[in-house]
């Protein structure tokens, strides 16, 4: 009995151990929107989306930060500024596969993310109404 309940409790902080964690702060590199896909790709019409993709980007150094008390905060930060440009906090419910972000005086759900990918060191989410949006993002250490 000893014996099984050792190797109960070993399965369960070896599962712990490798299962991966949305805990901490990550930074947005990509993300895509619906629009991109239905628009025609002709060359030059290529070029010019991507330039106007970067000009949009710009802002970019946006930091999400997942808290271990179900809470979260995101960031948007300017270039050569110690200030915060825009700053949001959130609260938010993880099941594995899904990522409810919840009003914060009801707690109900107010958005919902399907997860793509979560590795240690990367998370992709799309949104669940409208999969062709995505964002991609990088852990932050």
């Amino acid at each position: 009995m000893k014996t099984f309940i050792i190797l109960v409790t070993l399965v369960f902080s070896a599962s712990s151990i490798f299962s991966q964690s949305l805990v901490g702060t990550w930074q947005l590199t990509k993300q895509s929107n619906c629009m991109s896909d239905q628009l025609p790709t002709d060359e030059e019409e290529e070029v010019l989306l991507q330039d106007m993709a970067s000009m949009s980007n710009r802002d970019i150094p946006l930091t999400i930060e997942f808290k271990s008390n179900n809470s979260g905060t995101e960031n948007l930060h300017t270039i050569n500024s110690k200030k915060q440009s825009k700053y949001k906090s959130f609260l938010f419910k993880f099941d594995g596969d899904n990522l409810y972000i919840l009003d914060k005086k009801s707690q109900t759900i107010s958005a919902a993310y399907t997860i793509d990918r979560l590795s240690s060191d990367s998370l992709i989410y799309s949104n669940a109404s409208r999969p062709c949006e995505t964002k991609v993002f990088v852990r932050l250490k």
